[in-house]
């Protein structure tokens, strides 16, 4: 079993490389998004510092939602995911392979790019390694809720708007201690409670998300 989860996550990870347009959709609008921030409310390195955490959570919030109805609904429509149902391994297992090659793919960029837009941002060292760690712990939440909305609208030609109308509420418990653990930790509080929820919330979606994910995508294939 373990041999086909890794082979469907290669397979994603190479499948989004050759549709390189979708990742650089998502790039793009996170560069755009961040940088249009500071021509609206000015250039004071202040300001900018403290609103900077949350400029880039929402933005990476927003961006990871662009491109999630993709996750099943090119398998969906040509037969790969019915064939990878029929197979060994669960489909909750296919969910989270395919949660995990996203993540990849467009999660793991967002990380990467993160620290980046907090010194742009004028953000402190101590901001900036926090936002890393929220990033790196909060980008897998959001993705594993997205399968949520994507196993449901998977059947639609155009679902991305819905999905987002579903999952939108989903994900602001994950901003909220996200941007909370980075001002703490500015401010010299321990941001310790901010992380233990936040690690929770990526355990709970790691069990519940995948379930639900295969759950919908059951309801859609039958």
């Amino acid at each position: 079993m373990l041999k086909i989860f890794y082979s469907i996550v290669k397979r994603d990870i190479k499948l989004s490389y050759r549709q390189g347009n979708t990742n650089l959709n998502i790039l793009i609008f996170f560069l755009l998004s961040i940088s249009l921030f500071p021509l609206g409310v000015g250039p004071e390195n202040e300001l900018l510092s403290k609103i900077g955490p949350g400029i880039i959570w929402v933005s990476a919030l927003f961006s990871s939602v662009l491109s999630l109805d993709k996750i099943f609904q090119g398998d969906f429509e040509d037969g790969s995911l019915e064939s990878m149902y029929f197979s060994e391994l669960p489909l909750e297992l296919i969910v989270l392979a395919k949660a995990l090659a996203y993540w990849l793919t467009t999660g793991f960029l967002l990380v990467i790019l993160s620290p980046i837009f907090g010194v742009i941002l004028v953000m402190s060292n101590e901001g900036i390694f926090y936002l890393t760690i929220t990033m790196l712990i909060g980008t897998p939440t959001l993705i594993l809720l997205g399968t949520i909305g994507a196993s449901l609208t998977v059947s639609l030609k155009r679902g991305s708007m819905l999905i987002s109308l579903l999952i939108l509420p989903l994900y602001i418990p994950v901003l909220i201690f996200s941007v909370s653990a980075i001002e703490a930790e500015i401010n010299n509080i321990s941001a310790k409670p901010q992380l233990l929820l936040l690690s929770a919330l990526l355990c709970f979606s790691l069990v519940i998300s995948p379930i639900a994910a295969a759950a919908g995508l059951r309801v859609n294939m039958e």
